[in-house]
């Protein structure tokens, strides 16, 4: 029989806990609506009541379009058993639903309440008094619960006795501090879902030792009937559960549980609290992270084209992304071969074999090559086949530094003999063909004037792009223009100057 498991995203209250994130009410509704509207979780937890004036106004905010759209229900917020100071911010507010805040083990009752089982009880039925006159719905944290399951199982007992029969509607059951082992997870589920059939239980993990996801599919496979999760596993200390890799292991592998979730929007709103928040999500993170659908391998890319060998359940486009080849060092023909049948680019085997050797040259420097890059790659190699190698820069030192005329020593190579020369110029470019023209000039060659000088990057290129540089040269009737490719501007200048020496020689 399969059932239907309640998501609940506390981005924005548990979420906003992570050091050094704070939204402002604007970006809260921007996410609000984005987890609701395209995410299509069940429930938001949007933040903890009496904290600040912003607080107040974010919730507001979107409670305010929650009641246009008919979906103030899915609006939740952390409270305190503070009589009724909460509720009245919940109703300045705007909210209609309220997640109390209570104690599940008998170590936070002592010594941060100091007050016995029987007072905390009274304490939060004054709450729920004042909750249901106020018309606002209940549910109720066991903060520290998964602790009181080891330490003090009789105290967790005593209050789920009381919860299950009083107005509460939903129990939360946080592992406050990720604390669970998956196996403990299971157990101390299973109990109480035995022992209570008929009360609605959520299970709230956090990710200290990296078990967040894991316990949250045993929660699952115990019963549970609602899980808490974060965009990108945003929260206290290591986090929460994180919502991208929960739903795609939820919806793999617990085949028994109705999940309404979109996951084509996960990696949307992955990128938007991302940007929004300033914390970077990791490259290898699953589901949302830069490298999880990217081959680097050449074996692997190999293996993809013969019966697609290493394909699994989690094809990228099931959230909204695609899968990508990588360029580098350990590219293999597959690799490249795979870019290019995307950028609609054929190549003889010899002139693949040429562009394969190149980039993996670029992959042993350290250089990112991307897709974007391929065809200046490919223009490079095949146009540099074409040129005699007469000329050759063997070696040169640039420098420039603060208040000193930038300088260049470079070792040339033309024909059987190798000069070495030394001049400043304006810039390090300057430089370079100051000292040349020094070794032109002791060889009575004359070098063309630089008429134009042009910089390019691959479109979407970031600073460590490879940077494409074409120089026109006064040569001939229609002059010359040559390029050189490389990751640093100034090298590329060189590369497309040493073509030109090259050109001019074979023709002299």
């Amino acid at each position: 029989m399969s059932r239907k498991l309640e998501i609940m995203d506390t981005t924005l209250r548990d979420g906003e806990q992570t050091r050094g994130v704070s939204f402002t009410a604007s970006e809260k509704l921007a996410i609000a609506k984005l987890l609701i509207n395209e995410v299509r979780v069940d429930r938001i937890e949007v933040a903890s009541a009496r904290v600040s004036s912003g607080e107040l106004a974010a919730v507001q905010k979107i409670t305010e379009w929650a009641a246009t759209v008919n979906k103030l229900d899915k609006v939740e917020v952390l409270t305190f058993v503070d009589g009724r100071q909460s509720i009245t911010w919940m109703e300045a507010a705007g909210a209609r639903v309220m997640n109390l805040l209570t104690k599940g083990s008998v170590n936070h009752l002592k010594h941060q309440l100091k007050k016995t089982p029987e007072q905390h009880i009274q304490d939060i039925q004054e709450v729920l008094d004042y909750a249901q006159e106020s018309g606002i719905t209940v549910n109720v944290y066991l903060e520290d619960w998964s602790n009181g399951m080891r330490q003090s199982p009789e105290y967790v007992y005593v209050m789920l006795d009381y919860l299950t029969s009083s107005s509460v509607k939903k129990i939360l059951l946080p592992d406050t501090l990720g604390i669970l082992t998956p196996s403990e997870c299971h157990e101390y589920l299973s109990e109480i879902l035995n022992k209570y059939p008929n009360s609605h239980f959520d299970f709230h993990a956090h990710n200290d030792y990296d078990l967040g996801t894991a316990n949250v599919f045993e929660a699952v496979r115990a019963g549970v009937h609602g899980l808490h999760l974060t965009v990108n596993g945003m929260g206290e200390r290591a986090g929460n559960a994180p919502l991208a890799s929960s739903i795609a292991v939820l919806k793999d592998f617990a085949k028994d549980v109705i999940l309404d979730i979109n996951e084509e929007s996960l990696y949307s709103v992955s990128k938007l609290v991302e940007n929004i928040s300033g914390l970077r999500i990791p490259a290898n993170k699953p589901i949302v992270g830069s490298n999880v659908f990217t081959q680097t391998a050449g074996v692997h890319a190999d293996g993809d084209k013969k019966n697609n060998l290493y394909f699994s359940d989690l094809m990228p486009e099931r959230f909204g992304r695609t899968r990508e080849y990588a360029l580098g060092k350990t590219s293999g023909k597959a690799n490249i071969e795979n870019n290019l049948i995307e950028l609609g680019i054929s190549l003889s085997e010899e002139d693949l074999r040429k562009v394969t050797r190149h980039i993996i040259e670029l992959g042993d420097k350290k250089e990112i090559v991307t897709k974007e890059d391929l065809p200046y790659i490919i223009s490079d190699v095949l146009n540099q086949d074409s040129i005699e190698e007469n000329v050759k820069v063997i070696k040169y030192v640039l420098t420039h530094a603060s208040d000193l005329q930038p300088s260049a020593t470079i070792k040339v190579q033309i024909g059987e003999e190798i000069i070495e020369r030394s001049a400043q110029g304006d810039g390090q470019y300057d430089a370079f063909m100051n000292a040349l023209k020094k070794i032109y000039d002791q060889n009575n060659l004359s070098l063309p004037t630089l008429l134009d000088y042009s910089v390019r990057i691959p479109p979407g290129g970031k600073t460590d792009a490879l940077c494409e540089t074409f120089i026109t040269w006064g040569f001939g009737p229609k002059g010359l223009k040559t390029r050189g490719l490389d990751s640093d501007q100034t090298v590329s200048a060189i590369k497309a100057t040493e073509r030109m020496l090259n050109i001019i020689s074979s023709t002299t």
